[in-house]
């Protein structure tokens, strides 16, 4: 099952697609120097495959390499920074407005 992880910029969301069809998303905001993620969604049929982190961790790091701070509104990325520490340095302490 070939997995790729995309961001769908037009559409405002990372996208990981399991053969080419989109399994789930990370919805996000972008602002000037941070990017507020707001939503994480996996679809019931690929859930218990360990896409939401595979995918949680590639925008992490993509938003790591483009300068971006984090605000986690979603709990799902809230969450997985708390289970990776590596990322803690990340999150944007001010407001996401």
């Amino acid at each position: 099952m070939p997995v790729e992880i995309v961001d769908n910029a037009e559409q405002s969301r990372f996208e990981i697609l399991v053969d080419g069809t989109v399994a789930g998303f990370a919805d996000y905001r972008l602002l000037p120097t941070k990017i507020v993620f707001t939503h994480t969604e996996v679809l019931p049929e690929h859930e218990g495959q360990g896409l939401a982190g595979k995918l949680v961790g590639h925008a992490l790091d993509a938003s790591r390499d483009t300068g971006l701070r984090v605000v986690p509104l979603c709990p799902y990325v809230g969450k997985y920074i708390e289970r990776h520490p590596e990322y803690k340095d990340l999150v944007d302490g001010s407001t996401a407005g």
